[in-house]
């Protein structure tokens, strides 16, 4: 059943001592009352102390931790004040040693609790360290501006563009967060006129709770509109991309964190309410492959954008990837050029992305980095002629407005960011979103410990967090000497660059179809073919 239909307060393990206390307190008080001994007066006090703060701390809704964990939960800040690497170990580690990104987060918790996001001391960064990347100056900076930073979406054969924000919510899926979580980022996006993709796992009732716009994501399990066998389903397609929520279709290729892997969630998991869903069985599992089965090449693969542009009503239709061998991305602009079929956009993953679960292997060692990656698809679209008529989005650790700066200097037209909306809804990355047992109700479908995420504060911290991180996009604009984001150039961006390595390269509109000095893009394109994903013999 879903959280919608549990009662709003549901006891947990950690909740039943503070009635214990309770009742503690008031039977030793009366009790030493009777024999009249100050010692026992004391401790009912003490008890009946500490039950009203564990009282308070399930009511109140604006920690979490202290909603499922009270009294207990203050331990978090107590081991905080005293030293912070306490916090670490003892609430956000999972004991193998790996960094966690706290400044990161605690600039996020700044800008959804409408906290001063201001530091002493200067630069924490080693400014000489190879990669250390920045954004140049204007000595004539230009007067801070209060624009909204929003672009339009959609190409020739698009009959309903939209209008999206320049910042939006990367993809998630109800199933890997809650119902709570999927509501509050919802609620914030609509309050505050930006985009909430939904990730593969379909769109849910909790999508459509608050009316926020969505860019609905279809992956290769195709839920929400798929068969029985799992393949595609047209009809179920048109049913939901009908809806006016639903702004743009984005077909998942590949993750950043987990490109070419598949996805099983067990059985056991599907619930009546997953299983509506996504329109899979209840209790069976749910399979999500590691590739399409609707297109086995390039051209297939653009036909299958045309076909959903089409059923949607003309609708945006591009597709997401992370950038993996350059012939395959290349092979399918070859196949833009032959057929003359466009998606509206196309959406950069950055291989440093995170997820709910995959293997180390995949979230440390496959994939292109988002810069890596942006850079590449840039430059085939420049190179061919086809920039000015596809949108790039991106997203791969996108918090600050220095990554959005970024980002867009490097070729991007908006940016997605998962990590930091969920940091808004109260993500203490714990990492145990795949252990069912998150302990704040963002990456878990326990019923009792969703009830500590409260969606009209934590949708409001979305909306501030959105807000106040495009505040500062537009000072950061002001102090390049620009009035808006479509005015960055690349020579805006700058990185160190370890030595002998180039780091980025830059193609000139036209190169590629002229014939490139370039040999890396060269190689690639020669081998690259729109009639298959695999390098076709190179031609001379």
């Amino acid at each position: 059943r879903g959280t919608s239909r549990r009662p709003g307060f549901i006891m947990r393990l950690y909740h039943w001592p503070v009635i214990v206390l309770a009742i503690a307190a008031v039977a030793v008080g009366l009790f030493g009352v009777s024999v009249q001994s100050p010692w026992l007066i004391w401790g009912g006090v003490i008890a009946g102390l500490l039950a009203a703060l564990g009282i308070w701390d399930m009511l109140q809704i604006r920690h979490s931790v202290m909603r499922n964990y009270p009294i207990v939960g203050h331990l978090r800040w107590l081991f905080e004040g005293i030293r912070p690497e306490f916090r670490q170990y003892f609430f956000e580690s999972d004991k193998s040693g790996r960094p966690f990104n706290r400044d990161q987060r605690a600039l996020v918790y700044q800008r959804a609790k409408n906290v001063v996001d201001r530091q002493p001391f200067g630069t924490e960064f080693d400014v000489y360290e190879p990669g250390y990347a920045w954004v140049n100056h204007s000595i004539v900076p230009h007067r801070k501006s209060e624009r909204e930073f929003r672009l339009t979406v959609g190409g020739a054969e698009c009959k309903r563009p939209y209008s999206a924000s320049v910042y939006n919510i990367s993809a998630m899926s109800f199933g890997a967060l809650s119902a709570n979580a999927i509501r509050a980022l919802n609620k914030g996006a609509k309050m505050g006129d930006f985009a909430h993709d939904t990730g593969e796992g379909a769109i849910s009732p909790y999508h459509r709770e608050h009316g926020g716009d969505l860019i609905w994501e279809i992956g290769s399990g195709y839920f929400g509109c798929r068969r029985e066998d799992g393949s595609f389903d047209p009809e179920r397609f048109a049913a939901q991309a009908a809806n006016d929520q639903v702004k743009m279709v984005e077909i998942k290729l590949s993750q950043g964190a987990k490109p070419g892997h598949g996805g099983v969630l067990p059985g056991a998991k599907v619930t009546p309410e997953i299983a509506e869903t996504r329109g899979v069985p209840v209790g069976v599992d749910c399979i999500s492959p590691a590739y399409h089965s609707s297109f086995s090449t390039p051209t297939e693969l653009l036909e299958f954008v045309a076909q959903l542009r089409e059923l949607s009503g003309g609708k945006p239709t591009g597709f997401k990837l992370c950038i993996g061998h350059r012939w395959e991305f290349m092979g399918v602009v070859k196949a833009m050029l032959e057929t003359g079929v466009l998606p509206d956009f196309i959406v950069v993953d950055g291989a440093e992305g995170g997820t709910g679960a995959a293997p180390p292997e995949f979230s440390d060692h496959l994939g292109t980095p988002l810069r890596l990656g942006l850079n590449f698809v840039r430059n085939v679209l420049v190179g061919t002629g086809l920039r000015d008529q596809i949108r790039i989005g991106a997203s791969g650790k996108i918090i600050s407005a220095f990554d959005i700066v970024g980002t867009l200097t490097l070729g991007a037209d908006w940016c997605n960011s998962a990590r930091g909306f969920m940091f808004a809804v109260g993500c203490i990355q714990s990492l145990s979103c795949h252990t069912n047992r998150c302990p704040v109700g963002v990456a878990t479908q326990d019923h009792a410990r969703q009830r500590a995420l409260v969606v009209s504060d934590k949708a409001q911290r979305v909306y501030n967090f959105h807000r106040n991180t495009l505040r500062t996009l537009s000072e950061f604009i002001a102090a390049i000497g620009l009035k808006d984001t479509s005015e960055l150039r690349l020579e805006h961006f700058e990185i160190l660059r370890a030595r002998a390595t180039k780091v980025l390269t830059w193609l000139e509109p036209g190169e590629l179809l002229g014939g490139t000095d370039n040999e890396f893009y060269a190689r690639n394109w020669n081998v690259a073919s729109a009639d298959s994903f695999a390098p076709g013999r190179a031609t001379q």
